[in-house]
Parts: C-alpha cells; structure tokens; sequence
C-alpha cells in the first residue's frame, strides 16, 4: 500500500478563529450547533463535518452562510473522513473548546487558533487521514521580563488576570 502526504493550507477571514478536530459520528453537526451556539448566543460561526462511510457527506450547519461556508471548502480540501471544523467570527476559541471537547462524538481537537493553518494529511487509496497541523510560526526566542510584563498585560487587557 503506498501512502502520500501532503500539506492543506486552510483559509479563512483575519479576525475568525478555528477549531479543527476528529469526531466520530453524524450527530456531531447538531451537537457542535448546540455546543455553540449555546455557549456563545449570537456569535457568527460556521461549522462541517465529514462523512467516512456511508454517502460520505459533508454536513454543515451554522448561524452565518458565509463562515458555513468557508467550513465546508475547508473541508473540502482537507478530503480527510470523520473530521470537523467550526469557523468562530466574533468569539475566541476559549469561550468555547471545552463545550466542544465535552460533545460525546468529540474524539480529538488538532488545534483551536487564528493563525495560519497547514493540515498534514495522510493518503492512501481507501482515502484520506489528518496527521497532525502546524499552527503558525516557529518561534524565535525565549520571552524575557519585558516580554513576560506584556503577557500579563494582554491577559488583564483580555479579563483573564487582575
């Protein structure tokens, strides 16, 4: 059996953030839908899952056409069984990950970030496997005082210190 891999760069709109992760049955659409938008009423987002048997679908839902959207092609590209994506408008995945970890299809999260995102994706013939991500960039160095003061003041800025 011969095996491929390959990067997927996803897209989506500066300002969204992303979740993507493994899931394991068909009701994870309605169960990331109420995870959301339960947790986070009336914020924007878009969210699709694929099918790895079956008709192999993507399914998707989401309260914002354009970001329901955006999840599906992103799919789409990643061609991969059994994964899902939300795309978050106006919320930080913070808000919200540990309702969707807490969704009983929920297997596994790759990562939940507003950076750019490479997908690794495994191919074989019978089709196709998320590896792993790389999120954003490679870091450059070791934060410093300076650099430990301007954490602590984004956090307080963001209401998680005081």
């Amino acid at each position: 059996m011969s095996i491929r891999i390959e990067s997927v760069d996803l897209s989506f709109p500066d300002g969204c953030n992303i979740i993507l992760g493994q899931s394991h049955f068909i009701k994870t659409v309605e169960d990331l839908f109420e995870a959301i938008s339960t947790t986070i009423p009336g914020s924007p987002f878009g969210l699709a899952f694929s099918e790895a048997s079956g008709p192999c679908l993507i399914r998707s839902d989401g309260n914002d056409l354009e970001l329901k959207k955006i999840a599906e092609d992103n799919l789409k590209s990643i061609a991969a069984g059994h994964c899902f994506i939300t795309v978050l408008g106006e919320a930080f995945p913070i808000q919200v990950l540990n309702r969707i970890k807490a969704v009983p299809e929920v297997c596994n999260i790759f990562c939940a970030t507003a950076n750019p995102v490479q997908v690794i994706v495994a191919r074989t013939e019978q089709g196709g496997g998320i590896l792993g991500v790389i999120d954003g960039e490679a870091p450059t160095a070791v934060e410093c005082a300076e650099d430990v003061d301007a954490r602590i003041e984004l956090l307080k800025r963001f209401g998680y210190k005081r």
